[in-house]
């Protein structure tokens, strides 16, 4: 059986039907779920049964996978998965859900932020796969909005203002906006910002795309307060509701995206009190946007 992709009422993101992912992927199925995700870049896979192999098997169909940003500021010991699995969950290594100062924890609300994943790195991420296998009875929503068209319906006089724009991403930037810096000192490097076109061409559909991120802290050549009110501005327009569809998560659930055509946050929901657990692997890009700069 063929995958059929259903669009969604706002056109950026398609439900997927016909393919159990829990199986090695047909002849062409792979190629069709690439050429759905350019033309949509969110896709939705429900009622999946996924162990976190197989979960990491799929996502290397399409390229090759970071380790997480847990995985590498983390002991072996204190991971609950493997390094290329990003834990979206409010439990420990012991599963037990993590207390209200829990240093993990309170990095994690950065997810709360809009932000693209891994922006933070001179070669960010190109697909994310978030894979539900615990959701609380309320709340814990993932909202996506379409940088694409956020991008096209600015002003001829923004868009030529934003086009030649290099951005400065760090996690630092964005845990700063939730007063958070508790990063150990062995990982500072890795706080180290990267540069980015603050406009990119998406590779499969050629459109533009607005480039943001919470982590974005300055604009080169730019005074930073002006750089950080000008990328709030910008976020506000690319963060409409005309732009943005919520996801609301059941168990099964697997949704891919693309971050160089989306952004993307989670929802609040009581953490304290309802287990979450949700598992990302992310398929890097195939370089950087920007030429970099010594460290």
């Amino acid at each position: 059986m063929s995958i059929q992709i259903r669009p969604l009422h706002d056109g950026f993101v398609g439900e997927v039907a016909g393919i159990d992912l829990s199986q090695p992927l047909a002849p062409g199925v792979r190629d069709a779920i690439e050429a759905g995700m350019d033309r949509y870049g969110v896709l939705v896979f429900h009622d999946q049964t996924l162990t976190d192999e197989r979960q990491m098997e799929f996502s290397q169909s399409f390229g090759e996978l970071e380790v997480s940003s847990q995985g590498e500021m983390s002991k072996p010991e204190e991971r609950r998965l493997a390094s290329e699995m990003a834990d979206v969950s409010n439990l420990d290594h012991n599963n037990r859900m993590r207390a209200r100062d829990d240093a993990k924890r309170l990095s994690g609300l950065g997810n709360r932020l809009w932000h693209s994943d891994a922006s933070f790195r001179a070669i960010p991420a190109k697909y994310s796969l978030l894979s539900a296998r615990v959701v609380p009875p309320g709340g814990g929503n993932t909202e996506f909005a379409d940088m694409r068209a956020a991008y096209d319906a600015l002003d001829a006089v923004t868009k030529a203002d934003v086009g030649e724009l290099i951005t400065e991403h760090s996690i630092a930037y964005s845990r700063a906006e939730l007063g958070f810096d508790a990063f150990p000192e062995e990982h500072r490097e890795k706080l180290r910002p990267v540069r980015h076109r603050l406009v990119t061409t998406h590779p499969g559909s050629g459109r533009r795309v607005l480039y943001l991120s919470s982590h974005i802290g300055g604009i080169v050549g730019w005074p930073v307060p002006e750089a950080r009110a000008f990328i709030r501005e910008l976020a506000e327009h690319a963060t409409q509701p005309r732009f943005v569809h919520a996801h609301v998560w059941r168990v099964g659930d697997l949704v891919m995206w693309d971050n160089r055509a989306t952004m993307h946050r989670v929802r609040r929901y009581d953490d304290t009190r309802s287990v979450r657990d949700l598992r990302r692997t992310t398929v890097r890009a195939d370089g950087p946007t920007a030429e970099q700069v010594a460290a």
